[in-house]
């Protein structure tokens, strides 16, 4: 990783790692990520020619966790970026984002178009309105059908999902106390393992599941021994995630998935179309987040390239660095390209 520096940014001091010269290419982590999920991409977007800046994000590692739940909304979040740019001195960038990461990329071309050249999703496809967390089924149906989202954009996603699956899915856990933000505290290391697995089942068999199936995680419950599937992180990777999520907890992280309901009533105020250049790269057997939820992107993003990485549940950055470095690298220079 470069050395961080820290940037003032929209009344919050973010821990950045900044490198190479070129277009400039923000890289945007997830839950429960840090900009060191960017540590194998970093090296290889310098060596082509880009700029590259990886913070932590709001609420996350070394930067700013303000205390209210509202603070973590996607005015604030955006705005993080746009005043990251401004103290950068960068006009525009493409933002690269994984998981949470994904869906706060996607969002800056609507709310601050001015300031993305481009956009690449990593594992979060872009669905309007806020229901990406509905049941894979729901949104597989509903995508393809066009400009018009029918899985109800009229109904709060949070109300749709208390329809669909039980109170202890995780996003639902996450909206009700600190159930879950006490539960993952207790012991870090050990949630941060639980949650970067891969060789799970296939997406095509967990679509073959009932819905209440969702509550793959173990928030406020032992651990299973042995986890299943196998880890994604090192000991020394996970030593490192550990000691940062040590020093914050996870309410700040948490408190990004407390504001679906506020992000998709604001949501109706917006344009949900995306009119700069984009790149979705799926995980071939990401569970959650299933390659077939992007099939119907190409009504509201108009410019798009999709690829699906092979082999590859859902931390593609840390799982395939190698390949989504490829993917990358070749979209950029053929869009952004250097000089």
């Amino acid at each position: 990783m470069p050395p961080v520096r820290f940037i003032e940014t929209n009344g919050i001091r973010m821990a950045v790692h900044e490198a190479g010269s070129g277009p400039a290419v923000v890289l945007l982590h997830g839950f429960p990520g840090l900009a060191f999920t960017w540590r194998h991409q970093i090296p290889a977007l310098v060596a082509a020619g880009y700029h590259v800046i990886a913070p932590d994000l709001r609420g996350y590692g070394l930067t700013d966790a303000p205390p209210r739940v509202e603070d973590y909304d996607i005015a604030h979040l955006t705005g993080d970026l746009v005043g990251l740019l401004d103290a950068l001195g960068i006009e525009k960038a493409v933002f690269m984002g994984h998981d949470w990461g994904g869906l706060l990329a996607w969002q800056m071309p609507l709310l601050h178009e001015e300031r993305v050249m481009g956009v690449i999703g990593v594992n979060t496809p872009f669905i309007p309105h806020w229901m990406l967390w509905l049941h894979p089924d729901l949104v597989d149906a509903a995508m393809p059908a066009g400009p018009t989202f029918v899985a109800n954009p009229q109904v709060d996603p949070i109300t749709q999902m208390r329809n669909v699956y039980s109170p202890d899915m995780y996003v639902l856990l996450f909206q009700d106390g600190q159930v879950a933000d006490r539960a993952m505290a207790r012991d870090p290391r050990g949630s941060i393992r639980n949650a970067y697995r891969k060789d799970l089942m296939s997406s095509a068999e967990w679509g073959s599941m009932p819905a209440e199936v969702a509550n793959m995680e173990y928030y406020g419950k032992p651990f299973p021994d042995p986890l299943p599937g196998s880890d994604v992180l090192n000991a020394g990777e996970l030593d490192f995630y550990a000691q940062r999520f040590e020093r914050t907890g996870f309410t700040p992280a948490i408190n990004w998935y407390r504001n679906l309901s506020s992000n998709w009533q604001s949501g109706f105020e917006v344009d949900q179309t995306v009119r700069v250049p984009s790149m979705m790269v799926s995980g071939e057997h990401d569970v959650v987040l299933r390659p077939s939820m992007a099939d119907g992107m190409h009504a509201y993003v108009k410019d798009l390239e999709r690829h699906v990485v092979p082999d590859c549940w859902h931390w593609t950055p840390e799982e395939r660095p190698e390949h989504l470095n490829r993917l990358a690298v070749s979209w950029l220079r053929r869009r952004f390209p250097p000089g």
